[in-house]
């Protein structure tokens, strides 16, 4: 059953989508990760100098 609903909802998403824009939205929430993470490795990289550092 799970199968055949997932089947189903990209059936429907390739439909109402265009190519470009499902692609670019993709890119987009791509892009706001790949930021979220960076400043996540940096925070982390704070953290473990300050506890060097005291």
């Amino acid at each position: 059953m799970n199968k055949l609903f997932a089947i189903f909802v990209m059936a429907i998403t390739s439909f109402t989508y265009t190519g470009c824009e499902m692609i670019g939205d993709i890119f987009q929430a791509g892009i706001w990760v790949g930021i979220i993470a960076v400043i996540a490795v940096i925070a982390v990289i704070a953290f473990i100098f300050r506890l060097f550092k005291n």
